[in-house]
């Protein structure tokens, strides 16, 4: 029964996520490893969005992003909808006037993803290295109450989980 839970559950991994992932060099090389092997053994599914792909492409290749074990999430309208309530939340709590919201905003990448895992039903984790993302999650938590925690992978995931890391 709990492998089948499981299964039903997946986790939103942030572009910060695979760059420590990828990046053999990065402090927090050893860490994304441990949560990517932990999630493929408990039969976690893997997923990310085509605006992270995008954020990685900047200075890497979609060819090094492992997406074979993960589900591709597309931006689409319902997204693009939530997306917007939480850029308001964020333009508001940092006072954002609203004539440098015209002609047209700028939405943070983390609003779109935050709006695809509150969004979807399986997801129960947004998956990140980026202080950044756990800021502005806060900022829309207080706010909204998203269905999804935040796990930072600085972190290493055996503490997260309670694990024994022998």
């Amino acid at each position: 029964m709990e492998l089948e839970e499981d299964m039903k559950r997946s986790v939103l991994l942030d572009t910060s996520f695979f760059i420590r992932l990828l990046n053999q060099n990065d402090p927090l090389h050893l860490n994304a490893i441990g949560y990517y092997k932990y999630f493929l053994d408990r039969r976690i599914r893997l997923k990310i969005s085509t605006i992270s792909i995008a954020e990685y492409c900047v200075v890497g290749l979609v060819e090094e992003l492992p997406l074979l074990n993960m589900e591709i999430i597309p931006f689409n309208q319902d997204h693009a909808q939530k997306t917007g309530e939480f850029a308001k939340i964020l333009f508001m709590e940092n006072k954002v006037l609203l004539n440098k919201l015209k002609p047209r905003a700028i939405i943070p990448n983390d609003s779109k993803l935050f709006a695809q895992a509150d969004l979807d039903v399986t997801i129960t984790h947004f998956v990140t290295s980026d202080a950044r993302s756990q800021n502005t999650w806060s900022t829309i938590r207080n706010k909204l109450n998203p269905k999804f925690d935040v796990i930072d992978i600085s972190v290493p995931h055996h503490q997260i989980f309670g694990l024994l890391d022998l």
